[in-house]
């Protein structure tokens, strides 16, 4: 009885959002006339402010708020519901759902518990050297599994060094250790995932809402992404590292660690199988194939990408490739006795896919198609054009922070979902290329650091008991501002290069949206 209370009950904020969001829905349809013959757009405004709202306060389940398209298009002469229907499925869900299923076959093997305690093993040393191995564990496997899922995995491993030190020194001495060592974790999931399309969810949002929203536009492929999102991250990790270690909670020197029991948690993994070294194979050609499938400019030099070997290139996608890559893990039989399926992937691994996020990219997919039909988009945009002549590293800069601070309180997928379609519209009206604030907006929605509710890794590590509140949001305002200049100054000085971006030129493709 209890259980059920404290599950179906919801709070101040919830009670709110569930009321106002209607409250708002119905004023827009009454008071809201940008012109007598634009009732779509109307319309449109209504939805997307009533989704808006029940996605800032969490009234209803997000998942639950991004299927309202489906309801409120067809109802309200959006868009039928037979062309609503197939914005939500599409590659990029694809992408997401074959990665997914190669990590969760990953963690089906341990080979993700293998990875990081090799690369903890790796690095090794003191106090300082053990968080960075930690942080560099944590960030390589947010790369490709989930942020969640690896922040529940390190934890363990983490709490088992902070209890040998608790044994053999005071917890005052360790206390600094112990913070440090909790939030490099969290902070890392966060961090690595920024690096590639499939590290969070934020960035497989942008990929698809700008093929969405600008059609004609060259896709942002895997291999662009990373030449990008890699250095941004490994500069952040090293920033992060040097302010945890050095400045937020220096370890007194007297604390020494010792590497036994690392090696003895790797001992226990026994020698690697068959099946992890299948599923590692699988892994990195997947990762390479990602990387490599269109030609990758690299400055001076130019790497073919491989799919220019096939008859029809142009036809294959990243999600092809993730899908492919998949497929093969259920046709490789596993060799362990004690194996509980005949092959390395079976049909257990369909009921853990992540449904509840497959929806929400879809309801972030149908609300920028929504704000394109109705020409919601380009009523926005001529709101911002005065805008123009703002300098583009203030207007980067800005932005960043915005959307920074706005996802401590909110979803960064929903956050994401919410304002892309926005950003794109203005970037249109203000003569510059809306990739200019979209990136930017994507990358600053993954860099909460300051509250617990910002991302599931804070959550996670708030929930071990051993951080403070206080401590995770000193700590995190600091990197929060560092992150948004990080994006900011590395998107104006490589962005435009990788991203093959015109300052002084608006492209063909995005005054479509006008």
């Amino acid at each position: 009885m209890n259980i059920r209370k404290r599950v179906g009950e919801r709070n101040t904020g919830q009670k709110i959002g569930l009321v106002l969001g209607p409250i708002l829905f119905v004023l827009i349809l009454i008071f809201f006339r940008p012109g007598t013959d634009q009732l779509q757009l109307t319309s449109m405004a209504a939805v997307a402010v009533l989704m808006a709202s029940w996605w800032i306060t969490d009234a209803i389940p997000l998942f639950a708020t991004a299927l309202l398209p489906m309801v409120l298009y067809p109802l309200m002469g959006i868009l039928p519901g037979k062309a609503t229907a197939p914005v939500y499925i599409n590659s990029t869900i694809f992408l997401f759902l074959g990665g997914f299923m190669i990590a969760l076959t990953m963690e089906k093997w341990y080979l993700h518990k293998r990875i990081a305690l090799f690369i903890i093993k790796l690095i090794g040393g003191g106090p300082s050297r053990i968080i960075l191995g930690f942080m560099l564990a944590s960030a390589f496997l947010s790369m490709w599994i989930s942020n969640t899922a690896t922040a529940i995995m390190m934890v363990p491993i983490g709490m088992a060094i902070i209890l040998q030190l608790e044994e053999k020194f005071d917890a005052k001495d360790t206390r600094k250790f112990t913070v440090g060592l909790m939030l490099s974790i969290a902070y890392s999931c966060s961090i690595g995932g920024i690096a590639t399309l499939v590290g969070t969810p934020p960035n497989l949002s942008f990929s698809r809402i700008f093929q969405i929203t600008f059609p004609d536009a060259a896709p942002i492929t895997f291999g662009t992404w990373i030449t990008f999102g890699l250095p941004l991250s490994l500069m952040m990790l090293s920033v992060v590292w040097l302010l945890l270690t050095q400045i937020f909670f220096r370890v007194p020197k007297h604390i020494s660690i010792g590497k036994a029991i690392i090696k003895d948690e790797y001992k226990q993994l026994g020698p690697i199988t068959f099946e992890e070294k299948v599923v590692l194979c699988v892994f990195f050609i997947t990762a390479f194939l990602w990387v490599f499938r269109k030609n990758l400019d690299i400055g001076l030099l130019t790497i073919p990408g491989w799919s220019n070997l096939l008859p029809h290139p142009d036809m294959i996608d990243d999600g092809t490739v993730a899908i492919c890559m998949a497929m093969t893990l259920f046709f490789i039989p596993a060799k362990r006795k004690d194996s509980p399926t005949k092959r390395l992937m079976a049909a257990d691994v369909i009921p853990k896919l992540p449904w509840d996020i497959v929806l929400l990219f879809g309801g972030g997919f149908a609300l920028a198609k929504g704000f394109q039909v109705t020409g919601l988009s380009a009523y926005i945009g001529t709101k911002f054009a005065g805008l123009a002549g703002i300098p583009q590293f203030l207007m980067i800069l800005s932005n960043c922070m915005g959307i920074t601070f706005l996802t401590e309180l909110t979803s960064n997928t929903a956050t994401t979902e919410m304002i892309l379609p926005i950003l794109a519209s203005m970037g249109a009206a203000m003569e510059t290329n809306p990739l200019v604030l979209m990136i930017p907006a994507t990358l600053s929605a993954s860099c909460a650091f300051m509250m617990p509710v910002a991302t599931p890794p804070n959550a996670i590590i708030f929930g071990n008991g051993r951080v403070k509140i206080s401590e995770m949001a000193r700590t995190g305002f600091l990197i929060n501002i560092i992150g948004a200049v990080f994006i900011a100054t590395l998107f104006y000085f490589l962005g435009y290069a990788v991203f093959s971006i015109d300052m002084h030129t608006l492209p063909e493709w995005a005054t479509r949206i006008r």
